[in-house]
């Protein structure tokens, strides 16, 4: 239980990429990390792109960023519906501020986006969100793994490893 006392949330919306979200959620459990699902509704059921369900336990209201150690943002299109959430939009915004880390895969990065945090941090994502990516100001890479500061970015579920062994390792 190597990050026992570190708390996460990860966020979650429809059509998540299930792959995104199962993976860095048993990886943290099995580190000792103490997990928070967070969505624009608390005890809701949301369904993955594959059908993998997932209920929330906190709303997007009550998100605070000194509560949590790190948020994962996992793609599928669920991002594209947690950008339509303020609170959820606000709290990338927040957790920037305070410099604790942000961990975006695949389409994920739509919330970084949309949270303002990418002007001049080097980033990669998808590569289909690669130009909203640029446009607000990321220096984009296509590379499997980048961290800049806080920040980690990753491209597709093929990542994954590289992905949480890099984020374990930022949460020591």
């Amino acid at each position: 239980m190597e990050l026992e006392g570190k708390k996460a949330v990860i966020f979650i919306e429809e059509q998540f990429n299930d792959h995104e979200f199962l993976y860095p959620y048993y990886r943290l459990l099995e580190a000792g990390v103490e997990i928070v699902l967070a969505s624009p509704l608390k005890g809701k059921e949301y369904k993955g792109k594959y059908g993998i369900t997932a209920i929330s336990s906190l709303d997007s209201k009550s998100l605070d960023a000194d509560m949590f150690d790190l948020l994962i943002i996992p793609g599928g299109f669920a991002p594209d519906f947690m950008r339509r959430d303020k609170f959820m939009v606000d709290f990338v915004s927040e957790m920037d501020k305070k410099k604790k880390i942000i961990a975006s895969i695949c389409h994920g990065g739509w919330m970084l986006v949309s949270g303002k945090v990418l002007n001049k941090r080097k980033a990669t994502s998808f590569f289909g969100i690669k130009d909203d990516m640029i446009n607000a100001g990321a220096i984009w890479v296509d590379e499997e793994v980048v961290k800049d500061n806080n920040l980690i970015t990753s491209r597709t579920p093929a990542d994954l490893p590289t992905f949480m062994r890099t984020i374990i390792e930022s949460l020591r």
